[in-house]
């Protein structure tokens, strides 16, 4: 349902609509909701004399944690000493009771059994389509698990959305990557011009993963390639 967000504007298509001077269809429009919902509104506003209470009392009650849920769940732990995602499938084999791994998480919260990680509460990158608008300004990589069983790597060009260059190897691994890049570095090269940028997940097989800041990003393909094969800026 669309939400009614200013109050006063609110008031006044009411009261304007209650003396004919607008349609619901026009009322609707300014508001930025639909004129079914604005009927809804209006016939409050006709029953109780009064302008709606809008912005209050929304979406889904919550609903309370009963001790009956809260004992089976601190069992589990007791039992299995696992996180909620692994909990909830127990939980329902068992006793085939079905609680979400938030209800879980949130219960052994409040239990001391588990505890808040600060370095999964930041907020995330918001997504970013790439569109570049020349062709080799940026191209995506990455690994597929082919139903061959093989892995397949591929090259495609962000802006044409072109595959320049793929392979297909027993294994995801940096040698592999390097090779695939390197096919497309020349094949580019001697066609068109170069690659200027690549962009590529954080997967071992291109950089080096780490959580510890005191660590040096002394690996990966992307340290690889800077210094060594291609010159290629890397987009992490």
């Amino acid at each position: 349902m669309v939400k009614v967000k200013n109050k006063g504007k609110l008031k006044w298509c009411l009261e304007k609509h209650a003396a004919g001077k607008v349609t619901v269809k026009w009322a609707a429009n300014h508001l930025k909701i639909t004129p079914r919902r604005f009927k809804q509104l209006y016939a409050k506003y006709k029953t109780n004399n009064t302008t709606p209470t809008i912005g209050q009392n929304l979406g889904r009650p919550k609903k309370q944690i009963t001790q009956e849920t809260i004992q089976i769940i601190k069992q589990a732990y007791e039992k299995d000493k696992l996180n909620a995602v692994y909990l909830k499938k127990i939980i329902y084999a068992r006793q085939k009771t079905s609680i979400s791994y938030r209800t879980i998480h949130g219960v052994l919260l409040k239990l001391g059994y588990a505890h808040h990680q600060p370095s999964k509460q930041k907020r995330r990158a918001p997504w970013i389509r790439y569109e570049r608008k020349h062709s080799l300004s940026l191209v995506h990589t990455d690994w597929h698990h082919c139903a061959n069983g093989k892995y397949l790597c591929t090259i495609l060009d962000d802006s044409s959305r072109r595959v320049i260059a793929a392979g297909e190897f027993d294994a995801e691994t940096t040698k592999n990557a390097i090779i695939v890049l390197d096919k497309a570095r020349r094949e580019c090269s001697s066609q068109w011009y170069s690659i200027l940028a690549v962009l590529t997940d954080h997967g071992t097989q291109f950089c080096a993963n780490k959580r510890d800041k005191k660590v040096m990003w002394c690996m990966g393909l992307s340290c690889i390639l800077r210094s060594i094969v291609l010159g290629i800026f890397f987009v992490e």
